[in-house]
This record gives C-alpha cells, structure tokens and sequence, in this order.
C-alpha cells in the first residue's frame, strides 16, 4: 500500500503528514478496500491500523503508504490494542465483531460493497464525514466530478481481461470505470471470455490488467493471452490492483486511460 507519505490528494493518492486537530477520530480499517479510503481521506496521525494486504506491493497502489502503519489481519480483535475511535470495514460483519468493537469503545462503520460509480461518490462523502475530514472529502469529490464531466464523447470498443480471461461485466461497476476512462464493452459481454471467443470474434482493444502478471499462476497462463500475440488487436495495461476495490484509487488510472487511448 518510503519515509514519509508525500503525494497529494489533489492527485488522487495519500496525502503528506499534516497538522490533525487533536479531537479527531483514530481510525483503523479492516478491509483492503477500506483501505483507500482511509489512505486517500484521513490525516496520517489518525490511521492506526490497516489491513495487511495493504502493506503488500502486489495488492495495493500504495502500499509504501501502508507499511507506516501497524498491520491487522481484518479483524476488531487485531486492533484493539491500538484504541481506534472508528473500525471501518466493507460489505459486512458479524454481530461477534459489532460486540467486540462496542467493548473497546470503538464505532464499527461498515461501508456497502459499490455497485455503481453514485455509491462511490457516496461512500467518500461517508467515510470522510465520519473521519471528520470534510475539506479532503470534497477535493476527492471533486476529481471524481471533473471525471464525469468529461466523460468521452466518443467510447471506442473494447474489452478488459485479467488472469483466466476474467473481464468486466457489462454494466457493473468496473465496466462503469471504464466507460469514464472512454471504453465501450460490448452489451453481452460476461464476466470471463474463453480463448474460442477471442479465436471468433477478436476485440479491436484489451485493456489488459497487470495483475501479478508475472507470476506464473495459472490464470496468466490463460491461452487467451498467448492467442492476443497472434492477433491484431491492440493493447493498453492497466494496474490491476486499482481494480480489487474498483474504488477512488482509479481516478488518476482513468485519466492515464483516456490519454493513452487520445494518443
């Protein structure tokens, strides 16, 4: 997820120590997608925990950021010594762990998984309420609504494969993603293409995700991969760890998008 967190958040990514008012809520997350949030919105000297895979460069953008926090394995029990005001996480919870927080005075704030790029926008004005941050909230919002202002006015089609051929359904919100970024996807496409769909009907555009792309799992042994080679078909990468959460952290990905498509 260096010495110091120095990016700004006028660029989408975390933002350098600061002065932090003393009353404001000490969060930790427990979800790699709440993750960015937390990274992207909250003052430094509030994070007090994020989720291991945060700290690991395969998974998460800014995981130099991460490593300056402690560790959790996602779990309230595994922050509980840091004495959070707030433990955000994502999609759900058991009541065990709603238990667990209250015993530690700590407010379980759990964010829905997004469905679409509106709960986005409305999960940034969420966690940055709570956090107490509403300047960096609306810096964040902003860049989000300068994308959607913009959005291409004309979409060249294409498809986005990952590992195994996994792509993005058509109308989810990593299709939604990549509309913004100027990609039209076909109206049937599914959420994994064969290398026989490829051999039939070749895309004239992949957006290819780098995701562990040079591990030598078996998804990135997909014959699809090695079927692209032979084919014209042109291809753009992208980093498939802004993809895990399809969250804010693919504003600056949507930009690079839409100029390599330009260019």
């Amino acid at each position: 997820m260096a010495a110091c967190v120095c990016a700004s958040a006028a660029s989408a990514a975390p933002a350098g120590p600061g002065d932090v008012d003393a009353r404001a809520p000490r969060v930790a997350s427990l979800n790699l997608c709440t993750d960015e949030f937390v990274l992207l919105l909250a003052e430094p000297e509030q994070i007090v925990s994020v989720t291991h895979l945060a700290q690991d460069r395969h998974e998460f953008p800014w995981w130099r950021s991460a490593r300056l926090y402690t560790a959790n394995d996602g779990s309230v029990a595994s922050v509980a010594a840091d004495q959070p005001d707030i433990i955000l996480t994502m999609g759900g919870t058991g009541r065990d762990q709603q238990r667990l927080a209250r015993a530690i005075d700590a407010e379980l704030v759990v964010i829905p998984f997004p469905q679409d790029l509106a709960a986005i926008e409305e999960a940034i004005g969420t966690v940055a309420a709570r956090l107490e941050q509403p300047a960096r909230g609306r810096r964040v919002l902003r860049q989000f609504g300068a994308l959607m202002r913009t959005r291409p006015e004309v979409e060249t089609e294409g498809v986005f494969l990952s590992g195994g051929g996994q792509s993005a359904a058509a109308g989810g919100i990593a299709d939604q993603w990549l509309s913004l970024a100027g990609v039209d996807q076909p109206d049937d496409q599914g959420f994994r293409m064969t290398a026989e769909q490829l051999l039939r009907d070749p895309p004239g555009l992949v957006i290819r995700s780098d995701y562990r792309r040079n591990q030598t799992s078996r998804g990135n042994f997909w014959p699809g991969f090695r079927i692209l080679r032979r084919l014209a078909v042109r291809q753009i990468a992208t980093d498939g760890r802004r993809w895990t959460c399809a969250g804010p952290s693919l504003i600056p990905e949507i930009r690079r998008l839409r100029a390599a498509l330009a260019g």
